[in-house]
């Protein structure tokens, strides 16, 4: 035996001897297991009722100790102890043979099988279906570990379901996954789930000092400080930037190396770099960039870093607690405080939407540090125009500019009572007080009682809206200049762009719909402005009248290319509030509910 795991060392290690830091502190049993007590805590449980699951899956990210669960879970099951009589334990011996076959991984009764490259249906019949019937050959449990479960096909899963269901006593399953929604809720069922949480920071901390003490290496607290930031709370990544850093030469391992190893900037010239550009000073914001670019720092990694400072100091500003961050030094967390209580949370999520535009342009850029410099720019030059809250109250505090009245025909005049200065809708024509009616219900009565129904061409509109007629209705609103209107009389002008025949189709509609004859009459001017140019003129005269206001001329100043999308009024603005501000409705009785 003893030949036999000297054997499995080798195979691992190589002809050099040396085995990476991420497999020689692989955990073998569940007290290695770190940031994991409530699952390591629930199988201690289970074990010890004799309530094991039959099938078992653990979700999580990447490198919190899935796998290395599921194989300490086999040998937990199989373990007989050092004497040969021992029973199911949460602390294998890893002494006997089955725990040492286990974890060299040629244990006969457990198979581990990877999803990812074993996706198909003769797959799972083959390594698994036909030889789950059968007995173990000399452990207790048959156990079958599939590695990223949710790579198997549908066909796969549906062939897994009904030996999931119902398992032979001798076989257990455990799944790993990074992609639980990916796994179909019938396996899910059939499975006692375990979600691996990302492992905190002080558990890293010390985790990775344990393991460079074992090894001799000499590196710095901040150091480790920042391979637990980049690591993102994996302990198989964290301990691999590990084993990098202690490879960078002899004497203790700084934070200067790390940084360099993994290109990131300092975090304090970051925070310099990041009170920088809230000040506005594009020039000594540039100069800060280029000299960390020339450091070895990578555009995209500095402007991360921003992102994550931005982001930082936000849940700073909302729980101040959020400060005490371990993997912080001191001083950096007083700086974080100290912006956190100077800077508006406008400011913040501003400046994070314009990273987040940058951070995708320049993965996009051909040239990443000219994409960074233009960012920069931006991002200083924005830190100097007000929030919008700061633009309303400016707004509300403005006088208001003199009325515009607009020119042309059936210009309005004033401004309308209870509007903006920054412009106000168009009125609406009034709504018509009597009903279209129908060709039958004119023939039924007098032309001059039908035709009382349709006293304002306000009505004549709406008989044509409710006919549906959509091609009439375009044309009367662009190309009919009213002169004259009686019911049954309609004298105007047309648009030059008006069609031949369009007063001749006009006469025959209404005259169709309200059965009684129309007179259509064309003149050569004095007609109004047709529908359309008076909305138009509304809306020029409001938006003249906007641009008129000192707000928006500061604004289309600093902004050239700018324009006015919209203009609402005061009255429609508290519309809308009054409406979002109404109580929600009571539920309607329940005839269940117990009274």
């Amino acid at each position: 035996m003893a030949q036999s795991a000297e054997r499995g060392e080798m195979s691992e290690t190589g002809e050099s001897g040396y085995q990476v830091l991420a497999r020689k502190y692989r955990p073998n049993t569940f007290a290695d297991v770190v940031g994991q007590d409530a699952m390591v805590r629930t199988l201690k449980n289970a074990f010890a009722a004799d309530r094991i699951a039959q099938a078992f899956i653990m979700t999580g990210i990447r490198g919190t100790g899935k796998t290395s669960t599921a194989r300490i879970i086999a040998k937990g099951m199989n373990c007989i102890g050092a004497d040969g009589t021992g029973g199911p334990t949460t602390e294998p011996c890893g002494k006997c043979e089955h725990c040492v076959a286990i974890a060299e991984g040629r244990h006969v009764d457990v198979l581990e099988m990877d999803a990812a490259s074993n996706t198909g249906i003769d797959d799972i019949r083959s390594q698994v279906l036909e030889s789950v019937a059968y007995a173990p050959s000399s452990a207790r449990f048959k156990v079958y570990i599939i590695d990223e479960v949710h790579m198997l096909s549908k066909s796969a899963f549906n062939a897994l379901l009904k030996t999931l269901e119902e398992p032979p006593a001798h076989v257990k399953f455990i799944f790993a996954t990074t992609e639980i929604r990916k796994v179909p809720v019938t396996v899910l069922s059939r499975c006692q789930r375990f979600d691996l949480r990302r492992i905190e920071p002080e558990e890293m901390i010390a985790m990775l000092r344990r393991i460079a003490d074992a090894e001799g290496g000499e590196i710095s607290d901040e150091a480790l400080a920042l391979l637990v930031r980049a690591s993102e709370g994996s302990a198989r990544d964290a301990t691999s930037l590990l084993d990098q850093a202690m490879s960078q030469g002899v004497g203790e391992t700084t934070a200067e190396n790390v940084r360099a190893m993994l290109g990131l900037a300092d975090r304090g010239r970051v925070l310099d770099l990041f009170e920088m550009v809230l000040k506005g000073d594009a020039a000594a914001a540039l100069t800060e960039l280029s000299a960390q670019y020339a450091d070895g720092a990578d555009p995209m990694a500095v402007l991360r870093d921003l992102a994550e400072v931005c982001h930082w100091v936000s849940v700073i500003k909302i729980t101040p607690e959020a400060a005490e961050d371990p993997t912080v030094p001191p001083d950096e967390r007083d700086r974080g405080r100290e912006m956190a209580e100077a800077l508006v949370m406008p400011v913040l999520t501003r400046m994070w939407q314009m990273l987040l535009k940058a951070l995708d342009e320049v993965s996009q850029a051909p040239n990443a540090m000219m994409a960074a410099e233009m960012a920069i720019i931006r991002l200083t030059h924005v830190s100097e125009l007000p929030t919008p809250g700061d633009l309303v109250r400016q707004m509300k505090n403005a006088p208001p500019p003199a009325p515009v009245t607009p020119s042309g025909p059936g210009g309005g005049g004033a401004q309308a009572p209870g509007t903006s200065p920054m412009g106000h809708s168009a009125p609406q024509p009034s709504a018509p007080m009597g009903s279209s009616g129908g060709p039958m219900a004119a023939l039924q009565t007098s032309p001059e009682t039908a035709l009382q129904h349709y006293a304002s061409f306000d009505h004549v509109i709406e008989l044509i809206v409710a006919h549906r007629d959509i091609a009439l209705q375009i044309e009367v609103e662009r190309n009919l200049r009213l002169v004259k209107y009686a019911p049954g009389l309609i004298e105007f002008e047309p648009t030059p762009d008006a069609p031949p025949d369009f007063p001749q189709r006009l006469g025959a509609a209404l005259q169709r719909w309200t059965g009684n004859r129309w007179a259509v009459i064309v003149v050569n001017e004095g007609g109004a402005p047709t529908i359309d140019e008076a909305r138009n003129a509304t809306a020029q005269a409001l938006e003249a009248e906007a641009m008129t206001h000192p707000l928006v001329q500061a604004v289309l100043e600093s902004f050239p290319q700018a324009r006015i999308a919209e203009i609402r009024t005061q009255a429609e603005i508290a519309a809308e509030a009054a409406v979002e501000a109404l109580p929600e409705v009571e539920d309607e009785w329940d005839p269940f509910e117990e009274t």
